[in-house]
């Protein structure tokens, strides 16, 4: 009877560890500061493997996109190379967001003398570095295409 007792106890904490175990969810954080229609669409590739991999095994994935320095040009309308690319995706996806240097398009919009417009997908964050280094010491994984 022991051994029964202790079997069914093995079971049920297997059972739970396995149910623990589904339903993760992981965080990215992707890095683009090159005006490269190639990288820009890597970056974006990237999203979306990683989220068609994750959502395959019963997982969820969160992922930040964060874009400065001449990678900035992914957000501006007319002038990104993945505008309808990213648009397309972040109504496809709502874990997937997108991070544009507020020190990179204040340095843009003094250069071009006026407002720099931004893709209504991409929020402003003070600094993409520093955002970067917010998003990993909260866990996330770094990707740079």
């Amino acid at each position: 009877m022991k051994r029964f007792a202790t079997a069914a106890a093995l079971a049920a904490t297997l059972a739970a560890g396995a149910a623990w175990a589904e339903g993760v969810t992981h965080r990215v954080a992707i890095h683009v500061d090159e005006n490269d229609p190639q990288v820009m669409n890597m970056a974006l590739n990237n999203v979306a493997n990683v989220t068609k991999y994750y959502e395959s095994v019963g997982d969820t994935v969160v992922v930040e996109l964060v874009a400065y320095g001449p990678g900035l040009n992914m957000f501006i309308p007319g002038k990104s190379p993945v505008e309808d690319r990213i648009s397309t995706m972040s109504l496809e996806n709502e874990n997937l967001s997108f991070a544009a240097c507020g020190n990179t398009h204040r340095a843009m919009s003094e250069k071009a003398g006026k407002e720099i417009e931004l893709m209504g997908e991409a929020k402003m964050v003070t600094s993409g570095v520093v955002r970067l280094i917010e998003l990993q010491e909260e866990g996330y994984a770094y990707i740079r295409p």
